[in-house]
C-alpha cells in the first residue's frame, strides 16, 4: 500500500487548497493535518523542521518535506505525472505555465486573496486596494480566457490549479465575479474536472 502524502494545512486557506486540489486531481493518497494556527501550531519547533518559514501548506512525501503551494504543485506534477499536460515540457508551454504561477503568487495574492484575508480572517490590509487589484486582474484574465478553455495551454495545467482557489472564493472577500463571464465559465471547467474537491467556504454565493 502506498504511504499517503501528509498535507499540513489550514482548511480555509486557498494556498492549501491548491495543494489538496492537485493531490486529488492526480488521485494520490493523502491525509490532511489541520494545524491549530490560532494557537501557534505553525510556529512549533517540530513544524518548523518541515516548513522553516512557518507557513502552510507543507507536505511530507515519505520523508521528503516541502513547503510553498506553487512549489508543491510543480513537485507533484513532475514526480507523479511527468510529461503530462499538468506540467508541459515544451519550452513555450512551460513558460506560459510559469507566467501564470507568477500571477498566482503576485496579482492573485495581492488582489482576491488579500481581500478575502480581510473579510474572512480580519487581516489588517487595505481592503479597497485589494478589491481594485482583483478587478484589474480579472479584467485581464477575462479577456485572456475569451475563446480559450485554460490559462496556459489548450489543456488544464498546474497554472489553473494555482489560480483557481482564491478566484473562486473572491466573493468571500467582497469581489463580485458577475461581470466576468469567461472567468466564471473557466471556474466551472476546473470544478468539472475529475477528482475536484472543494475548499471550505465562508458563505460563498453560488456561481451563476
Amino acid at each position: 500500500m502506498t504511504t499517503p502524502i501528509k498535507l499540513y494545512r489550514n482548511p480555509k486557506s486557498g494556498h492549501c487548497h491548491r495543494a489538496e486540489l492537485m493531490l486529488a486531481f492526480l488521485d494520490l493518497p493523502y491525509e490532511t493535518i489541520d494545524l491549530d494556527m490560532a494557537n501557534g501550531a505553525h510556529k512549533a519547533p517540530e513544524y518548523l523542521k518541515i516548513s522553516p518559514f512557518g507557513l502552510v501548506p507543507a507536505i511530507d512525501d515519505s520523508g521528503y518535506t516541502l513547503a510553498d503551494s506553487n512549489a508543491i504543485l510543480v513537485y507533484l506534477a513532475q514526480t507523479y505525472a511527468k510529461g503530462s499536460h499538468w506540467m508541459p515540457e515544451a519550452a513555450k508551454d512551460a513558460a506560459e505555465v510559469q507566467r501564470w504561477l507568477t500571477v498566482a503568487a503576485d496579482n492573485v495574492y495581492s488582489g482576491p486573496c488579500a481581500a478575502r484575508l480581510v473579510k474572512v480572517f480580519g487581516a489588517p490590509l487595505d481592503h479597497d486596494a485589494a478589491v481594485q487589484k482583483a478587478h484589474a486582474l480579472f479584467k485581464i484574465m477575462d479577456t485572456h480566457l475569451a475563446g480559450r478553455a485554460w490559462l496556459a495551454t489548450d489543456q488544464i495545467t498546474i497554472a489553473d490549479v494555482a489560480a483557481y482557489s482564491y478566484i473562486a472564493h473572491a466573493p468571500e472577500g467582497g469581489v463580485d465575479l458577475a461581470p466576468y463571464d469567461n472567468i466564471r465559465a473557466w471556474l466551472k471547467r476546473v470544478e468539472a474536472h475529475q477528482g475536484f474537491v472543494p475548499m471550505v467556504a465562508s458563505a460563498i454565493p453560488e456561481l451563476a
